[in-house]
This record gives structure tokens, C-alpha cells and sequence, in this order.
């Protein structure tokens, strides 16, 4: 006997019960209709999975849910993104993934406690076989990922004949400028400053600091900010050049000069960059022997090659780095003192990275974009305790380390996205025991005082200089609240992202956003 309307099951009277009563029909639904699902605690914890699902783990390389069912959500689902739901709380309504168990259409939403507080999320596998339910989806998607790699070798391609053609053409030429030099932090920023101020010098420079700080890069960056940066920029190793060599490298070999020697001579390093600027690296290194032999060819002007007794006159800008303590090494008689203060004229000294962690986003960023342009990939993602882990390190070798660490990471890794434990497991295979995680702190203001604190004294001075304050720290706050992220900050301020760079690039400047 059919139901009548008085014997029909009745919806709840009240908000809350019609509310959960949809929550329930609608979960149901989702399981019965849906090819898998799955729920993550908020720690990203898989703490159920059903029936659906559980087809897909032996492709993922479990064979039982128990194995699956406890693990962190990216150990066992590589390239899912649950891990952004959980942090943001922003729901993924419709998403492809890829990973080894196929290609599919996924859902991914947060769940929330009644204080609207994130507690966890449910992951939904919509479609399982896309490439026949959603061919034409699928179609555009695969053409737009073509178009997207071909771009990125093309720009792997240009990169790479733009530094062939800076050194592989019979010039010699810088190969980066102030803008290469990453960060926004007081410590960055002032090595920029300094360095700019040296670039319109024509007195020696003296890069001080730790290996992998960057010397080099500041050495090219101060040639092409120069007056000498249509001339020649020769840089030598010193610490790579056996002691027997580094005169003939230095100064050249006259014709004929020893048995065995090129008939035609060859030019040395400061012939190589007359007009130029000259590039001493590792200058700490220097034998005694020719101590004395460089410093009488910056006092005067000229050089003579081995085996001749022609004297050459030079017009070269002497840039020299090293990661010793010059003054210690004259005390200890192993540096001439004459010598040290013909270099230490403009000394500038180039921060560790240990000092600058809030540019650790940053360069991040810059070095990821530059690995995915190297390798025709898309940059890595780095998630929150990824990026906290790497802002406590100490960093013994700086961003030469950081960049062999993210590397690792891009290489090792079957996901685009990067989490600690990747990155705890490269530093211990590399024999660092991982610090504590910490927190990426907002650069200082140069004042070292709240600028809200002062008095009005403050606005006593040029306005342009003002504004260009205030530009430096609106910058620093949103590349905070962005994480490090230059295209969220530039489209929050409002700016192009090369108007961001510029005024990264250049702080002092201000034309007005």
C-alpha cells in the first residue's frame, strides 16, 4: 500500500537538523557515486578511506588499508595538495592528479569544527579514467602542459646561449647585476648599498665573507654598474691555479719564454682584462712569492711577462674576495701588510645566510624558477614546515648549500611539492643533524625601533625620501604575508612584478607606486 503523505517521512523543523541531514545525504551520496574517498586529520593523518578507495592502493604500493590508513597524506599520495586544504582552509572543488596509481579528477575540502576552525579534509576521486569521461577536458589540458614545456625550453635555450655568448665569443662580459643578487632584508640591502656605491669607484674592492655567500656574483653585479662595464671582465681562481702557473697566468708568457713554451706568447689575466675590471677570487690564497710581484704592478701600472724584459702598461680595476681573515693572515706574517692595504680600500662584506633568513623565501623562489628553467620543469613548491625547516638552518656553506639542498629535493622528489621530512632526509644523508624549524622573521627596520614609536622628528627630512620608506616597508609586509611569494605580493600592492623587482633591486629609488 503506498506511503501517504501523512505516513512520508517529514524533514526536521529546525536549521540545524535540515543542515546536518543534508551533511549526511550529501556524504553519502559523494561515497556511493564518487570512484574513492578518504578523510586527513588536521595534522594531514589518513584516518579512513573506503571501499572505493581501497582499489587504488595496491597501484600506490599497499597491499593492505592497514599499511595506508595512519600514514601523513604526501608519503603515501604523491603530488596531492591536501596539505594547502589543511593550511589554508580553501577548498580544491575540482583538480586533476597524477601519480602512479593513473590520472583523476579530484575534489578535496576542508572540514571544520563548529568554531569554523579547520580539523581536517575529505579527498574525493570524482573520475578515475578522465581520458575517456573527460576527453575534451583532458585534451585542452594536455595541449596547454605542451605549450607550457616548450615555453620553458625555449627559455632554457635563450638562458643558455645568453651566457654563451657572455663568455664564448672572444668577450668577456659580467654575467649578472644588482637584480641577481636576491633579498629585501636589512643585511641584503646594505651589502647592495655598499656595493653600488663601490661600482662608482675606480679604487680596488675587497669582498669579504663566507664561502657561498655570493662574492662572485656581487664582483660581476659591481662591473656592470660600472664605468668599465663595456670592458672586459677576467676573473682567476686563485685557489684553483697551482702556485708554478699563477705568475705566467697573471702577467703572460713572452714568445719563446721557456722549452716547450707557445711561440706567439700568451697573455695573462691582466692583459686579458685591460680596460676592464680583473676579478681576484680566493685572494687569501695568494703565495708570498708573488705577493710582492702583484703589488708592484698595482703600484705602477705595468706587468712584465715571463721570459721578457718588456714592460706593459695596464688599465685594470682590481676586484679581489676571500672567504679568510685577511688581517689575521697579516698578523701571522702570512699576507703582505703593504698588500692587504692596497686592497682594503672599499671593503665590503657580504653577509651569511644565517643573518638574511628572511630572504630565505626569496631565494627560494629564485633558485626553484632557475632549476625549472635548467631542467624544463615546473618550479617546486616548498610547504610551510618545508620552508620553517630551512629558515632554522644554520647554512655553513650559504646559498651555495641551500641551492644543492633544494636541488636534491627537486630531483629525489615524485611530487612537485616539497615537505620537511624530504628535506630532514637530505641534510642527514649529507651529515647535518637538521635544527629546529623557525619562523621567517620580518627584516628589522633600519632604525632597529618601531617607526609608530618615534617622535615626529622623523617626518623632518625630503619626502621623496619619505615615500621611498614607506614603499621599503609595505614591500617587506606583504612579501611576509605572501611567504616570500614576489606575483601574490605584486598583485596585492598593485605593481607589475618587474616594478617589484626594480624595487627590490634598487630600494633607494622611489617613483612612486
Amino acid at each position: 500500500m503506498p506511503l501517504t503523505t501523512d505516513d512520508a517521512p517529514a524533514l526536521p523543523l529546525d536549521a540545524q537538523g535540515i543542515l546536518e541531514l543534508a551533511a549526511r545525504s550529501m556524504f553519502q551520496l559523494f561515497s556511493s557515486v564518487s570512484q574513492g574517498m578518504f578523510l586527513v586529520d588536521r595534522s594531514g593523518r589518513i584516518v579512513w578511506v573506503n571501499e572505493g578507495y581501497q582499489r587504488f592502493l595496491p597501484d600506490l604500493g599497499f597491499s593492505s588499508v592497514d599499511q595506508f590508513v595512519g600514514r601523513m597524506v604526501e608519503e603515501v599520495i604523491p603530488n596531492t595538495q591536501m596539505r594547502r586544504v589543511l593550511d589554508t582552509g580553501q577548498p580544491v572543488l575540482i583538480d586533476l592528479l597524477t601519480n602512479k596509481a593513473g590520472t583523476f579528477v579530484v575534489s578535496r575540502i576542508p572540514l571544520r569544527d563548529d568554531a569554523g576552525g579547520v580539523i581536517g579534509a575529505i579527498g574525493i576521486v570524482l573520475f578515475d579514467h578522465p581520458e575517456t569521461t573527460l576527453q575534451p577536458l583532458i585534451s585542452k589540458f594536455a595541449l596547454l602542459q605542451r605549450d607550457l614545456d616548450d615555453a620553458r625550453r625555449e627559455l632554457a635555450r635563450q638562458r643558455n646561449r645568453s651566457l654563451a655568448a657572455a663568455g664564448g665569443d672572444g668577450e668577456r662580459r659580467a654575467k649578472y647585476t644588482f637584480a641577481s643578487f636576491v633579498g629585501s632584508s636589512t643585511a641584503a640591502a646594505e651589502v647592495k648599498r655598499q656595493a653600488r656605491r663601490a661600482a662608482q669607484s675606480q679604487s680596488p674592492v675587497l669582498l669579504l665573507g663566507e664561502t657561498g655567500t655570493g662574492k662572485e656574483l656581487l664582483a660581476h653585479a659591481i662591473h656592470a654598474a660600472s664605468s668599465r662595464a663595456s670592458g672586459p671582465f677576467v676573473s682567476v681562481n686563485i685557489a684553483a691555479v697551482p702556485d708554478t702557473l699563477l705568475e705566467a697566468e697573471f702577467f703572460g708568457v713572452a714568445p719563446g719564454a721557456y722549452t716547450g713554451a707557445d711561440r706567439r706568447g700568451r697573455d695573462g689575466k691582466f692583459k686579458l682584462a685591460d680596460g676592464g675590471t680583473l676579478f681576484l677570487d680566493e685572494i687569501g690564497d695568494m703565495p708570498q712569492s708573488l705577493q710582492a710581484k702583484l703589488l708592484r704592478a698595482l703600484q705602477e701600472g705595468e706587468i712584465e711577462p715571463l721570459g721578457s724584459n718588456k714592460l706593459v702598461p695596464f688599465d685594470v680595476r682590481i676586484l679581489a674576495a676571500t672567504s679568510r681573515d685577511l688581517a689575521a693572515l697579516v698578523r701571522e706574517g702570512k699576507f703582505r701588510e703593504d698588500l692587504f692595504y692596497r686592497l682594503h680600500v672599499l671593503p665590503v662584506r657580504v653577509p651569511p645566510l644565517r643573518a638574511r633568513r628572511s630572504d630565505i623565501p626569496a631565494l627560494v623562489e629564485s633558485l626553484g624558477e632557475d632549476l625549472a628553467l635548467r631542467n624544463s620543469t615546473a618550479p617546486p613548491e616548498l610547504l610551510p614546515d618545508a620552508m620553517a625547516l630551512l629558515a632554522g638552518q644554520p647554512w655553513r656553506g650559504n646559498i651555495r648549500e641551500l641551492r644543492n639542498v633544494l636541488e636534491q629535493a627537486v630531483m629525489r622528489s615524485d611530487s612537485q611539492s616539497i615537505d620537511a621530512a624530504q628535506l630532514e632526509r637530505i641534510l642527514r644523508e649529507a651529515g647535518v643533524e637538521p635544527a629546529a624549524p623557525a619562523a621567517v622573521q620580518e627584516p628589522m627596520h633600519a632604525d632597529g625601533d618601531d617607526p609608530e614609536k618615534q617622535d615626529d622628528s622623523r617626518y623632518l627630512r625630503p619626502l621623496a625620501e619619505q615615500v621611498a620608506e614607506l614603499e621599503r616597508r609595505a614591500i617587506a609586509a606583504t612579501l611576509k604575508a605572501h611567504g616570500g611569494n614576489k606575483l601574490a605580493t605584486a598583485r596585492q600592492l598593485g605593481i607589475s612584478r618587474a616594478t617589484l623587482y626594480g624595487r627590490l633591486e634598487n630600494p633607494e629609488q622611489n617613483s612612486g607606486i
